[in-house]
């Protein structure tokens, strides 16, 4: 791989206010308010007025761009609910998940631009790692919407990446839902390696992402999937976490890194039943960050998702993601910028905390440490690790 040359640039954070326009209307879990407190607890905590950070909006993409990924008819039906208010429920438009609203199709072809754009200004060495906390719209399919995501930005930006003349992008998904739509789109495609840690199907949509689930027949075991028990906690989710994915990344050796970080995996989460803290999303930020030096010369697109805590955890989950990605760690016992505090507590009510920490560990036993058959979390960790591990000549290393 070689080694681009680099600008000050360390960040670029993608946002504008017209970006709010992807939201499905009151009640909905997939609010935008959720980025709206995300940024401005990010601003709060100085993160974004840094010289070497830049903060970029994003116009919407143009439909050729968006069918490098998403089939035509899709896309025109897209612009039919949008404009026209039809609903196509063969392709998801109109459901309870993915109801229509007026800038449907421009609000999300504006996170697709969002995070191409980072995904290219990466490539080209223009910026070291680039964060959309709107994007990671992980469950769109290339012909339909499903789970909240109409257009499949991750997707769109690994695909290109791939066009740019990247040789292997890695893409890894924590999000407690499987990342079906990023692993569709790649299924059958050596070049893309996709990783989802997710709760397992028997509870949770999509109801996919098994560990059998290992790829296409020209691209066996780069698809890669633990379905992690309900109820795992910080030390089981990180274990898995280590278990896996820098052993897979590390074999792959792809040229970029792309994250995705629903944070919907946190035990106050109401549409999930794992049970990480903000303290272990950030542990796996930073172990994340650093295999992207380690590996791809810091060319890192972190990416948002799911999470529905929109008050008391989003905010503190994805300001952690663009401290890591912009240099500046913030403290765990950082206390919440008092404006920021007012200005929620007044629409939402109490917060759980003022801090920017849940005051756990975040600790976990290595996988190296060995293997617990009575365990369940270490039992679907076991199962991901020799379905996949002997397409990619790794040992299976149960020990």
């Amino acid at each position: 791989m070689t080694s681009l040359s680099r600008t000050t640039t360390v960040a670029r954070v993608v946002w504008s206010t017209e970006l709010l326009a992807y939201d499905f209307g009151p009640g909905h879990p997939m609010t935008s308010e959720r980025i709206d407190l995300t940024i401005a607890l990010a601003a709060g905590l100085g993160l974004l007025d840094q010289p070497d950070v830049e903060v970029v909006g994003a116009e919407p993409a143009s439909d050729a761009l968006l069918t490098t990924v998403h089939e035509p008819a899709y896309v025109a039906a897209v612009h039919a609910a949008a404009e026209q208010g039809l609903p196509d429920l063969a392709r998801g438009l109109g459901t309870s998940d993915d109801p229509i609203f007026p800038l449907m199709h421009t609000a999300a072809a504006s996170v697709v631009t969002g995070s191409v754009d980072a995904a290219l200004a990466l490539w080209t060495g223009d910026v070291q790692h680039a964060v959309n906390v709107g994007g990671g719209l992980h469950h769109a399919m290339p012909g339909a919407a499903s789970g909240f995501c109409v257009y499949n930005d991750a997707a769109l930006a690994i695909r290109a990446l791939l066009d740019a003349g990247a040789a292997r992008v890695a893409y890894v998904d924590i999000d407690a839902h499987h990342g079906d739509g990023v692993q569709a789109a790649f299924w059958d495609d050596p070049r893309v390696l996709t990783i989802s840690l997710h709760e397992t199907g028997h509870a949770l949509f999509p109801g996919t992402g098994w560990a059998s689930e290992i790829g296409g027949p020209h691209a066996l075991g780069t698809a890669v999937n633990v379905a992690l028990p309900s109820r795992t906690g910080d030390a089981g989710w990180l274990r898995a976490i280590d278990a896996v994915v820098p052993p897979v990344v590390r074999e792959f050796a792809p040229d970029v890194l792309v994250t995705q970080h629903g944070c919907d995996t946190h035990v106050s989460d109401p549409l999930t039943t794992l049970r990480t803290s903000v303290d272990g999303q950030r542990r796996a930020a930073e172990l994340l960050h650093d295999l992207a030096h380690e590996l791809v010369d810091g060319r890192w697109l972190a990416l948002g998702g799911g999470g529905y805590a929109m008050a008391d955890v989003v905010p503190r989950v994805w300001s952690h993601l663009i401290a890591t990605a912009t240099h500046r760690s913030v403290p765990p016992d950082t206390a919440l910028p008092e404006d920021w505090v007012t200005i929620v507590e007044a629409r939402y009510g109490p917060l759980s905390t003022h801090r920017m920490t849940d005051g756990q560990p975040a600790t976990f036993r290595p996988w190296s440490a060995g293997y617990d058959p009575a365990d369940d979390v270490d039992r679907a960790i076991r199962a991901t690790r020799a379905e996949v591990f002997p397409h990619l000549g790794l040992d299976v290393d149960y020990a």
